[in-house]
């Protein structure tokens, strides 16, 4: 039986009345529009069907606006939301009689598997990141000529705990310290529970959830891990349903790095390894934490690259208020066994050769997932080809190092505007086997400046009247 069999299979038995063809814009947000099902049809898994390009952020001009979604049948998942029986659908973008569009995300991602598997190096690489999150109770914000502001709630906020709840019941996690509490600290256990379900129900496998470090109902829930478009597509399933659980019950969910000042941020602490023939080239018993030469040089792209993969793992202004010291966050650019404070850590949970990985840690649930581990990717394997060395590892505590020493140790760039420079210098390692085109990084590094940094640089700060109002 085909996917497309499969899909109209379905249909059939879930009685299904709408189809959702979902895709991925360039900045990372899931996009979508819906038929009946009397309108699909075997040609539609062909031939795709039309939209308008233009209306999508990092798409085509008005005047090359015509486009084409190929759905991918093996993709298909039943939505756990809406009232009316849909099957969500994940597509491909195509370009009207020139094929794959250069930058659809999820294309750049089935380019990176196909350039991996070009090499020769590995047939796999499998992808295990941890997006966490928050769960709020309240969100507002604005910003006009007048005034710009904004105010986020939860009932686990410490600042709470002197609230009138009428009755205020206490047990608000303390600022930093919401790392794996019992209910009732914990209020989101169920929460968290359902949005896991809504996932294995839509096919996405899960190892494990619970509370993060941040007061406020800071969660995640960790991913079993997959090859690189799988797992891509299994995040954006992830973060419809954590969005859309947390709706349902009320409260809000946002993969927004740092929304509460003072307090840990959400990162996506990303796992990697490349497997070839069933073997996991990334391990060596006797190697430094059971790693291969190949894993070394792995981890030697990762960081030379490091700068540059910023761009696209920590591609908000918002991401650099995360990576600053003090917060659990991987802002020096050097690996070692155990040691979260290093950008790249080495697990040593496990001895098996199947569960030797890499965890880079600089990145954050604001990426693209796609554009994210493609350059990932591209990163390790232009350290592979190259025999980049990654140095010693650096076993301590990074942040109680001798300041000589610490100033001695790279970091990842302090901003977005440093980290698109970076990119800007340092791209042609992403480019093997055309997997970013030219046009994807002069449309991101173009994107990113206008839309993005000019646009926050020019509004005042409510903290610069603090400081400067009186001048």
């Amino acid at each position: 039986m085909t996917a497309y069999d499969k899909l109209q299979e379905s249909i059939r038995d879930n009685g299904i009345q709408i189809v959702n063809f979902c895709f991925v814009d360039l900045p990372g947000m899931w996009q979508h529009f819906s038929v009946t099902t009397e309108e699909i049809h075997d040609g539609l898994f062909k031939e795709g069907i039309g939209f308008d390009g233009s209306s999508i952020r990092g798409f085509q001009a008005i005047h090359e606006s015509d486009m084409v979604l190929l759905p991918d049948a093996d993709t298909a998942f039943l939505d756990p939301f809406l009232k009316i029986p849909t099957l969500n659908v994940i597509c491909d973008v195509r370009e009207p009689g020139l094929g794959h569009y250069t930058r659809s995300p999820r294309n750049i991602a089935e380019k990176a598997e196909a350039y991996l598997q070009s090499t020769g190096i590995a047939d796999t690489a499998y992808f295990g990141p941890e997006l966490e999150f928050f769960i709020l109770d309240d969100i507002r914000f604005d910003q006009n000529e007048h005034c710009g502001y904004y105010y986020v709630d939860s009932a686990e906020g410490a600042w709470n705990s002197g609230r009138e709840e009428n009755p205020n019941l206490g047990f608000k996690p303390r600022y930093k310290e919401g790392y794996f509490p019992m209910p009732p600290h914990d209020t989101m256990q169920d929460l968290r529970s359902e949005m896991v379900l809504n996932c294995v129900k839509s096919g996405v496998q899960v190892e494990v959830h619970h509370h993060e470090v941040g007061t406020a109902g800071q969660g995640e829930i960790d991913l079993r891990y997959a090859p690189l478009v799988h797992m891509a597509d299994n995040v954006m399933k992830y973060k419809y349903i954590v969005k859309n659980t947390a709706r349902s019950n009320g409260k809000v969910a946002t993969f927004m790095p740092k929304p509460i000042f003072m307090d840990n941020a959400s990162g996506m602490h990303t796992h990697q390894s490349l497997f070839k023939g069933g073997t996991n080239l990334f391990y060596d018993k006797n190697g430094y934490a059971l790693l291969s030469e190949t894993a070394k040089y792995y981890i030697g792209g990762l960081l030379k690259h490091a700068r540059t993969l910023m761009a696209f793992c920590a591609p908000t202004t918002n991401s650099y208020k995360r990576l600053v010291p003090g917060y659990e966050a991987p802002v020096n650019l050097a690996y070692s066994q155990r040691n979260r404070s290093a950008a790249v850590r080495i697990p040593m949970y496990q001895s098996s050769p199947k569960a030797k990985r890499v965890e880079f840690r600089p990145p954050d649930p604001s990426a693209n997932i796609y554009l994210a581990l493609s350059a990932l990717l591209m990163a390790g394997l232009d350290g592979i080809e190259n025999k980049i060395d990654p140095g010693d590892p650096v076993d301590q505590n990074m942040y109680e190092l001798p300041e000589k020493v610490q100033n001695s140790i790279k970091t990842v760039p302090g901003s977005l505007a440093e980290s698109i420079d970076a990119l800007e210098s340092d791209h042609s390692f992403l480019t093997k086997g055309d997997v970013f085109t030219p046009d994807v990084i002069e449309t991101w590094i173009d994107y990113k400046r206008t839309n993005e940094i000019d646009q926050v640089n020019m509004r005042p700060h409510p903290w610069e009247f603090y400081l400067y109002f009186d001048v």
